[in-house]
């Protein structure tokens, strides 16, 4: 049997980021050999990594990367099971390195993401994905990502909060001046602290605005104030309630919350008369962990598998 020596282990552990003690076992089962070892350290970590699938991965970050020239922007969210991960070093530098995968790749869903080889290297982004699911000891996963070209703006919130992209439409000349940066910037500060939905009313599915009818009617209806009013009274004030809906998740007829006289829309167009044609196209706004649901510790449970050995 090769001797297995401590700096051998620890250039495996450099190399791969693993264990001390995982390491080791895995130069031993390769008898030395380095590449053998590595890569039975792989195969672990797909074990390791269908092991921990069913757990549920419901916080980590979502970052954003902007390419040279300034036209693309790719946003991500990468999940973890822990906010401890989720703020270290080696699980931020994987997601920049899954969002210069799709600069680079453009592809078109996860599936097609997990396949493309990892920012640049010979692995897929799957594999480095199970490698560090192996490292990290924890569930992770690589939940959306969006692709956007075009005049916009970038915001990340709270180190991987929220991230958001708001998109424009204007020509080189236009994007290129300050006071257009300036305007995408504080919407996208807009689309951060505003939970808006939807960038016009168009947009806004006629399902949504059934059930938002239906539900103002039940609402003014059971109001002893509005038993006798005529239905052409009712439908009035239906619109009129609309309207503040509408001012709640549309994005251009929200008001503009660094100048509450104007709304967002009205805000764009006063920028525009000055600088040139600018026209608000869409905006993405991903919240980490939206819609997850996130796990509910049983400390007394987590208790007695420690003392009974069950990690889990």
């Amino acid at each position: 049997m090769a001797e297995i020596t401590a700096k051998a282990v620890s250039e495996l552990r450099a190399k791969t980021g693993c264990g001390l003690m995982d390491c080791k076992k895995a130069l031993i089962d390769a008898n030395g050999d380095f590449e053998e070892a590595i890569k039975l350290l792989r195969e672990r970590g797909l074990a390791v990594a269908a092991k921990k699938a069913d757990r549920i991965a419901a916080d980590g970050v979502v970052d954003i990367l902007v390419s040279e020239d300034g036209k693309t922007a790719a946003m991500v969210e990468v999940n973890s099971e822990t906010d401890f991960v989720a703020k270290n070093a080696d699980f931020r530098e994987f997601v920049r390195g899954v969002l210069r995968t799709i600069l680079a790749n453009k592809p078109a869903d996860v599936p097609a993401l997990l396949n493309c080889k990892y920012d640049g290297g010979e692995l897929t982004v799957e594999q480095v994905l199970k490698d560090k699911i192996f490292t990290i000891k924890e569930n992770l996963s690589i939940r959306r990502f969006v692709i956007v070209k075009g005049p916009m703006a970038t915001y990340v919130h709270g180190g991987g909060e929220t991230g958001v992209i708001v998109n424009f439409e204007a020509s080189d000349e236009v994007a290129a001046k300050p006071e257009f940066a300036e305007m995408a910037k504080n919407v996208a500060l807009q689309v951060a602290s505003m939970n808006c939905q939807y960038t016009y009313r168009d947009e806004v599915p006629q399902s949504v605005l059934d059930e938002e009818k239906e539900i103002l009617i039940t609402q003014i209806k059971n109001d002893p104030k509005n038993a006798n009013k005529p239905a052409e009274i009712i439908e009035k004030m239906v619109s009129g309630r609309l309207n503040k809906f509408f001012e709640k998740t549309v994005l251009v007829d929200q008001v503009y919350v660094k100048d509450d006289s104007m709304t967002v829309g009205k805000y764009i167009e006063s920028v525009a008369k000055d600088i040139g044609p600018v026209k608000l196209v869409s905006f993405y706004r991903f919240d980490k962990g939206e819609g997850i649901q996130k796990r509910e510790d049983n400390f007394a449970e987590e208790i007695a598998n420690l003392v009974s050995g069950n990690k889990g």
